[in-house]
């Protein structure tokens, strides 16, 4: 019972930390790459209307975001859980990876920015994080 306690709270905290690092990332993004002048980007039919005007950079920010929220969330789950820690790391990567595709019908993207997200952002971010956190708590690799 206290193993699957642990796991629990991995994976909690893993979506957690995971997922305030991503929205961080996005609420401040627009200060580090300013949308183009008359671009709405507070909705997602905003977006919409405003995607011709956006270049490739004003996708980095949201792709750090998956990234690096994935990355830290991975990462955090796998060091907190003692056993089975290569499962918390892909069950995060998963979960997120699920909201990516959630978002990707739902906000408008181009393409190419579509699949390096999902094919990048994700689950290669968790093996990452879950290659870190073997290296922070190498006794506890599984």
């Amino acid at each position: 019972m206290k193993n699957f306690l642990r796991i629990a709270l991995s994976l909690s905290l893993g979506i957690v930390i995971g997922g305030g690092v991503n929205m961080a990332l996005i609420i401040v993004g627009p200060a580090v790459i300013p949308p183009p002048p008359g671009a709405d980007m507070t909705s997602a039919e905003g977006l919409g209307a405003s995607m011709h005007l956006l270049e490739p950079r004003h996708f980095l920010m949201p792709f750090l975001a998956h990234a690096i929220g994935t990355l830290l969330g991975a990462m955090t789950g796998s060091v907190i859980a003692v056993s089975n820690r290569a499962i918390v790391a892909y069950a995060i990567g998963t979960l997120f990876l699920c909201g990516g595709i959630a978002a990707s019908f739902m906000i408008p993207a181009p393409t190419w920015f579509m699949i390096l997200d999902l094919a990048a952002a994700y689950l290669p971010m968790a093996w990452l994080g879950l290659s870190i956190a073997n290296h922070v708590r190498p006794d506890a690799a599984t």
